[in-house]
């Protein structure tokens, strides 16, 4: 009937999704040029709140569509399709140093997202919104299972996509902070690959007492996927971020019983000693904490203990030796490792032996240390804790939010089908689940 006018619409679609996955925000049955703001909200399991908000115009029929119209201000602007996820940071007022990550990967992330008349920039609790959703975001999809592995010494999680198999499968390794990390281990399950998150930093035995693993360790876990029987055994990755960088080449170039058929390697390095344990690498990191920096704020910026690069190829991992396909992702702001003079002197030796047609690089300016899957808040700096000091510093990590968000969306991408190029072959029996 002329002249009746709806309420606004706020439709997102889809509704639940993956984490790695694009929805699409819509905005329906507003005044034509209304102002508008798009807002944004989740609470973290730690209870913090994280928001995000853009301001836009309503066009000739009274729309906006994010993916198609820019934001004129807010948190982000310009187009960006999911700039209300990664430009999320913490509400103010909020606690210092938070970084936003998820330990329950069955639980999903509840993102509310609301529309508000004009062009707000604070007070979004006070304001009543014009209409609202709440989106679901996963790591895991349906079926996957998640399983403890307490046997052989080792301590990980062993992620199962749904179906028979046998599925190819990936050995996962984080960094220096240890602990069990498994969101990225979910969401690559949720991608078709059975894969085995590993803690082997800060072990502790029955009776609290310190545990310092060897290579041992990591080839009992790369044997534990190996004779899994929903593996195809001749179809495992290696992939590290940070520390376990160090780890994966050092397996990958040393170790008899490794052999990942490709492995994909994040913000690290190939600086360790030759014929040492995990131990003696830290002890070479020690010998050089005189190289510890602070920015203004005096947070703690840790890229100089492997600098310079040593020339002492007994300090290093002989990168000749690896003769399978890796792919490596740099940011170039980092500023907790030198990944990025790693990289180059990783592909100077790897040119030099003969090899370096196995290598691919991914380098990407102003983005930092902590390149993970895409759509998550950016964050430059955070609390970290030191394990053997039982304290809690704030680390820089780099990177500017734009650059970097839009890195770990490339990358993240760009990794996904390099694993499947190299262990979803022909010969592979399973099928990928989405």
């Amino acid at each position: 009937m002329a002249g009746i006018r709806h309420c606004p619409l706020l439709s997102v679609r889809p509704l639940r999704c993956l984490v790695d996955e694009k929805f699409e925000v819509v905005v329906q049955f507003l005044l034509p040029s209304q102002p508008v703001t798009l807002h944004a909200l989740l609470q973290s399991e730690d209870g913090d709140f994280w928001e995000a908000f853009g301001h836009y115009k309503g066009d000739a029929s009274g729309s906006v569509k994010v993916s198609e119209d820019v934001s004129l201000g807010g948190s982000y602007d310009g187009l960006e399709p999911m700039g209300l996820l990664w430009s999320m940071r913490p509400i103010p007022g909020s606690r210092k140093g938070l970084r936003f990550r998820n330990k329950d990967v069955f639980k999903p992330i509840e993102v509310h997202i609301s529309v508000y008349e004009g062009h707000l920039t604070k007070w979004f609790k006070e304001k009543q919104a014009l209409a609202s959703v709440v989106a679901e975001r996963w790591y895991s999809s349906p079926g996957v299972q998640r399983i403890d592995v307490r046997e052989k010494g080792l301590k990980g999680t062993l992620f199962i996509p749904p179906g028979p198999g046998p599925f190819p499968a990936v050995l996962d390794l984080w960094g220096g902070g240890g602990g069990l990390v498994e969101y990225r281990s979910a969401l690559l399950a949720s991608h078709g690959y059975i894969t085995l998150t590993l803690e082997y930093i800060g072990l502790k035995d029955a009776s609290g007492t310190p545990q310092n693993v060897d290579n041992d360790y990591f080839e009992a876990a790369f044997s534990l996927l190996k004779q899994h029987p929903q593996v195809c055994p001749d179809r495992i990755a290696m992939m590290g971020l940070s520390f376990g960088v160090s780890v994966t080449l050092g397996m990958a170039a040393y170790s008899s019983e490794i052999n990942p058929k490709c492995v994909v390697c994040v913000s690290g390095s190939h600086i360790m000693p030759v014929n040492g344990s995990l131990a003696d690498v830290f002890k070479e990191i020690k010998k050089n904490v005189k190289n510890t920096r602070y920015d203004e704020e005096r947070r703690i910026i840790w890229r100089d203990l492997l600098l310079p690069i040593p020339d002492d190829p007994s300090k290093k991992v002989e990168m000749g030796l690896i003769q399978c396909p890796i792919l490596l992702i740099v940011g170039e702001d980092d500023q907790n490792w030198a990944a990025a003079e790693s990289a180059e002197d990783m592909k100077k030796m790897m040119e030099q032996a003969g090899n370096s047609h196995l290598l691919t690089v991914l380098s990407y300016p102003h983005t930092g240390h902590l390149i993970e899957p895409p759509y998550c808040p950016h964050v430059r700096s955070s609390n970290f804790k030191l394990i053997e000091a039982k304290t809690t510093v704030v680390v820089v990590w780099g990177g500017q939010m734009v650059p970097h968000s839009k890195a770990q969306e490339d990358s993240w991408q760009k990794t996904l089908a390099f694993l499947e190029q190299h262990l979803y072959t022909h010969d592979t029996v399973a099928s990928k689940s989405n």
